[in-house]
């Protein structure tokens, strides 16, 4: 006979805790699988987010530098010039010199704009530029001397058989503008001709890229018209009103001045 349970009236029976039952992971079929191949399911982590922060936002970041503070002296120099007005060239050499206010005797510039980029020229200034340049013949001596890495010189000339040895050092050389080049008269046939050659002789070109040349023509020191007609002689080697848009006259320590090309 089976088992029997007796409940007194008033006393409820007690219930066994069911167990819980384990939920059996549902099979999923996928085309493809043999008899006997599982397949288990990996959770993954959430990854991560990188963020990439644009062009424009590490700008806006980067810091804001502070206004160029002039010193009293150029804030009085310019005051002198009237940055909308062109000035003749005559008048502009004259300003130059008049609001030059360093102690030494301060270098005159000419920043020029031409139409394009690559333009070059080499022209002789009828009165130098008021420094004096070392010029050297190229020889053993000197190869020894750049060997140790020295240059004294500001024009070095050269002879088509010393050039070979001088090839290593184009890389020193040529970003100073001191490697011999037959165009501005740095490389002779005949070592004689070296000496009929002149210190006054300036190599013009552009800025790599930009179509903008910076040189000097004078010192502080020297007349007016001996600056007048140097400024007049670079002008012309670069092609005059045809080649050049604007320029611009200063002293080392000045305020710039712009000059009316005509």
């Amino acid at each position: 006979m089976g088992k029997t349970k007796t409940a007194f009236v008033g006393e409820g029976l007690e219930e066994k805790p069911k167990k819980e039952r384990k939920e059996k992971p549902q099979k999923v079929h996928i085309s493809g699988l043999k008899g006997g191949q599982r397949i288990k399911v990996v959770e993954a982590e959430p990854s991560e987010v990188v963020v990439e922060e644009t062009k424009e936002v590490k700008e806006e970041k980067k810091k804001v530098k502070a206004p160029k503070v002039r010193s009293k002296k150029y804030l009085e120099a310019k005051a002198k010039v009237n940055p909308i007005q062109t000035y003749p060239l005559s008048e502009a050499i004259k300003l130059a010199k008049e609001t030059s206010y360093s102690s030494f005797d301060g270098t005159i510039e000419l920043h020029i704009q031409v139409k394009k980029a690559g333009l070059s020229a080499n022209v002789t200034l009828p009165h130098g530029t008021g420094k004096e340049k070392r010029i050297e013949i190229a020889s053993d001596e000197t190869i020894k001397k750049l060997e140790a890495g020295k240059i004294d010189f500001d024009v070095l000339i050269a002879t088509p058989e010393i050039m070979p040895k001088l090839l290593p050092f184009a890389r020193t050389l040529g970003p100073k503008g001191l490697m011999p080049n037959p165009k501005n008269g740095t490389l002779v046939n005949d070592i004689k001709k070296a000496k009929d050659f002149s210190a006054n002789t300036l190599t013009l070109k552009t800025e790599k890229g930009a179509p903008l040349v910076h040189t000097s023509f004078g010192k502080v020191s020297m007349n007016e018209k001996e600056l007048i007609e140097n400024a007049e002689a670079i002008i012309a080697a670069l092609g005059g009103t045809k080649q050049v848009i604007k320029a611009y006259t200063k002293a080392s320590m000045g305020p710039s001045i712009k000059i009316a090309i005509s």
